[in-house]
């Protein structure tokens, strides 16, 4: 089954966005964290397809959590899902492996479900493709 984790200390906006992923993608497993070492644990378990991380959270921030997640996990698919456009949070986002850095009140239900309904679609054709080597 695909899934998803949600690393956000705000609990109405976690909750809202899991209804809203449910919404367009009803068969979509959306797991909840709420800081850094309860996010390392539900990844190390559940192995999810994508992770949408914010910035602010108790602990480690959401940037230090990427790059410690891509140390460990290199090919998650992590989405820095963020209120704060600041450059520099851009540039280390981008130097600790974030896929993606994405404003919170830019995108709609329908515009993330399609990005994340792409990386299943491609995380299912490379488990169909056979290692050839030629």
């Amino acid at each position: 089954m695909s899934s998803v984790l949600i690393v956000d200390n705000n609990d109405f906006f976690r909750r809202s966005f899991k209804k809203i992923l449910k919404i367009y993608i009803p068969s979509l497993a959306v797991d909840e964290s709420v800081d850094g070492s309860d996010a390392l644990s539900k990844i190390t378990q559940s192995s999810p397809d994508v992770v949408f991380m914010d910035i602010r959270l108790p602990g480690k921030n959401g940037l230090e959590l990427t790059r410690e997640i891509k140390s460990l996990h290199p090919n998650l698919v992590i989405n820095i899902f963020t209120s704060y456009d600041l450059p520099e949070c851009r540039k280390v986002a981008k130097e600790y492996g974030a896929d993606h850095f994405l404003l919170k009140d830019t995108l709609t239900g329908a515009e993330i479900a399609a990005m994340v309904k792409a990386v299943i679609e491609k995380k299912k054709g490379s488990a169909r493709r056979p290692n050839r080597k030629v």
